[in-house]
């Protein structure tokens, strides 16, 4: 399994960045798919979940600014980022759970700087 993280990039603040994250490979049933990010001598903590059935879950900081989805025809999770602070600038990576293990993306920088 493989999973293609792209959309990092430089922004200002206010800004808006699109991630996604495509998943390809021998996948057995994609139950969750996430986002995590890691700043700069932070741990990596999560961002937002959407489940297999649509649910979504984010944390408190990014609520009301970032957006999760996913197109199950293309194993593919997404995340709006809207109105981004500099304390938005990590390292971003997508996650998947599936039937038969979790799996990792590469990651994929957002620095958020005027």
């Amino acid at each position: 399994v493989q999973l293609q993280a792209s959309g990092g990039g430089l922004v200002q603040p206010g800004g808006s960045l699109r991630l996604s994250c495509a998943a390809s490979g021998s996948i057995s049933g994609i139950t969750a798919m996430s986002w995590y990010r890691q700043a700069p001598g932070k741990q990596r903590d999560a961002v937002a979940t959407i489940t297999s059935v649509g649910s979504t879950y984010s944390k408190d900081s990014v609520k009301g600014r970032f957006t999760i989805s996913r197109d199950n025809s293309k194993n593919t999770v997404y995340l709006q980022m809207n109105s981004l602070k500099q304390e938005d600038t990590a390292v971003y990576y997508c996650h998947i759970s599936t039937r038969s293990g979790n799996y990792w993306g590469q990651g994929t920088l957002v620095t958020v700087s005027s």
